[in-house]
């Protein structure tokens, strides 16, 4: 989504920053790209079940390590048992670039090792309740980068799932760096806005939501 000012970085709690426009249109697509063939398997796109019967409404598919709630497993065997699509070298170097974009610490940023990334897919109706990314053992930041329409991103602090919390639009091309106090704050979608995501990066509708993550896991 376009305004008539340009958006300005902005921390928005500390260790959470909120990069405006970071990715090209051409980076974008090239992203669609290679989310639509990560999509189409080995393990396809699908609904997650959660523990207690539900299914979220957000689509995904993993890279590198596969996630059900709450751990991560090589192949995925609450969908179809297969090995997860291999965790390629070019999204940890586009990870490492986004830690030296959000904080300006190149020597952190070198040593960032990114061995999983979530994609999600929201259509218009798509929510992600409040939650925590703590299945992890690797304190390191989380790098989430947006494509297609914006959405209302809500971001909280790490002791509960409610005030205080931040709302920030998150449009197609944002980065949003969370790390450090901020790693394990409590965050969600409360609202994706349909038909914001303007032309050219490969999307015909919806929001696609890529967070690259270090396991731990070795």
């Amino acid at each position: 989504m376009t305004g008539l000012f340009p958006r300005e970085p902005a921390q928005i709690a500390p260790g959470a920053v909120h990069v405006p426009g970071w990715l090209s249109v051409d980076e974008q697509r090239e992203l669609v790209g290679a989310c639509r063939e990560w999509a189409r398997g080995p393990v396809p796109i699908r609904h997650t079940r959660l523990p207690h019967g539900g299914v979220m409404s957000v689509r995904t598919v993993c890279v590198g390590w596969h996630w059900q709630p709450y751990r991560y497993t090589r192949t995925a065997d609450d969908v179809n048992g297969a090995p997860v699509a291999a965790f390629p070298a070019w999204l940890a170097e586009l990870g490492r670039r986004a830690l030296v974009v959000a904080y300006g610490d190149e020597e952190a940023a070198r040593g960032y090792a990114p061995d999983t990334a979530l994609v999600n897919f929201y259509d218009g109706d798509a929510k992600m309740g409040m939650h925590q990314d703590k299945d992890e053992r690797s304190g390191a930041p989380v790098v989430s980068l947006s494509i297609g329409d914006t959405c209302v991103f809500r971001f909280g602090n790490p002791e509960s799932r409610g005030r205080p919390y931040t709302d920030v639009e998150l449009a197609s091309g944002d980065l949003f760096v969370f790390g450090g106090p901020s790693r394990f704050a409590y965050h969600g979608v409360p609202k994706v806005l349909p038909g914001t995501g303007g032309p050219g990066n490969g999307m015909a509708g919806g929001r696609l939501n890529i967070t690259l993550r270090e396991t731990g896991l070795g």
